[in-house]
């Protein structure tokens, strides 16, 4: 068979095997693809941009160190781990994914039964995406947060049910929509048996997962459709920086008491004294993690290299 009539994700795949772990260069790949210098240099390319490969660093860099001990120091938190950045034009989910998937492996790999709530967003699905399978059914999991959109369509960021697939742990999802139209129904959604359930088991959590928004122009909350222009000005108007599972909050850490939050079917956070672990990072986030972290809505942060330096610098 020629390489003509293998699949290209295959050879990139290949590529990037030899690459990354059999340490070939570039010319020595070529050679055993039969393929030029030049295409096996694209193949490698295309198996880290697609994700064929995943590269994680396990010898802990020294600078991050410093800010992992400048973080737990400054803010009292009791969990961080720091990410080396990839640098300026880069995503900073690409760089936080991977090692936070590590952590979460390690969390889940505990053979103490552990109740995990956990929230919704890209992030975290970024993060399941890295995450090798780990066998944990001695663990469950509840969701914080609806996983309906505003149209009847499945959440597109609902992440329970991937991390289940990865786990095997028991799952909980909280199959309403993640915002009532009005109070009446917000009590009819809130007195479904099963929803009643969910919420007493996240109050109960033993640990919770989630990620962080940010409330400027391009707030999730607006991009997704859970939130209309209007509303968003309007949580703007009223302070709003940042959002935890839909749960807005101010510069302060302090959740706006608006008609927004009030209609909210989930769970605000945090709702009991277990650890709440946030996963979040980048520049758009900055102000949002700063304030969670006045505000003491999370003791434990998972982050980059370049969101950890501004957050130490600041005052």
């Amino acid at each position: 068979m020629s390489d003509d009539d293998i699949p290209q994700s295959d050879l990139a795949a290949r590529a990037g095997w030899l690459y990354y772990v059999g340490g070939m260069r570039q010319d020595q790949i070529a050679e055993e693809l039969g393929i030029s210098r030049q295409r096996a240099q694209r193949l490698v390319a295309r198996a880290m941009s697609e994700g064929l490969v995943r590269v994680r660093i396990d010898h802990p860099i020294a600078a991050c160190l410093e800010l992992e001990r400048d973080l737990r120091r400054k803010f009292g938190l009791n969990r961080v781990r720091v990410a080396p950045r990839l640098g300026p034009e880069q995503d900073a989910t690409r760089a936080i994914a991977p090692s936070a998937a590590a952590e979460i492996e390690r969390l889940f790999r505990q053979e103490t039964p552990q109740l995990v709530a956990l929230g919704t967003g890209r992030m975290l699905r970024a993060v399941c995406e890295q995450m090798q399978p780990v066998a944990a059914p001695q663990h469950r999991m509840v969701s914080l947060i609806g996983n309906v959109s505003p149209d009847g369509s499945a959440s597109f960021y609902e992440v329970i049910m991937r991390f289940a697939d990865k786990t095997g742990a028991q799952h909980f999802p909280m199959s309403v929509p993640v915002m009532a139209r009005n109070t009446q129904e917000l009590e009819v959604y809130r007195a479904l048996p099963h929803v009643a359930n969910l919420l007493t088991l996240a109050r109960d959590a033993d640990l919770t997962i989630v990620g962080i928004g940010q409330m400027a122009d391009d707030a999730p909350l607006h991009v997704d459709g859970f939130l209309t222009a209007e509303e968003l000005r309007s949580v703007q108007a009223a302070g709003a920086v940042g959002e935890i599972c839909g749960h807005i909050f101010d510069s302060d850490g302090r959740f706006l008491d608006h008609p927004v939050n009030n209609l909210l079917v989930g769970l605000q956070v945090p709702a009991n004294r277990a650890p709440v672990l946030c996963i979040g990072g980048g520049i758009s986030k900055i102000k949002a993690l700063r304030a969670a972290l006045k505000g003491k809505l999370i003791n434990g942060l998972l982050t980059d290299e370049s969101t950890a330096a501004e957050l130490v610098s600041s005052s």
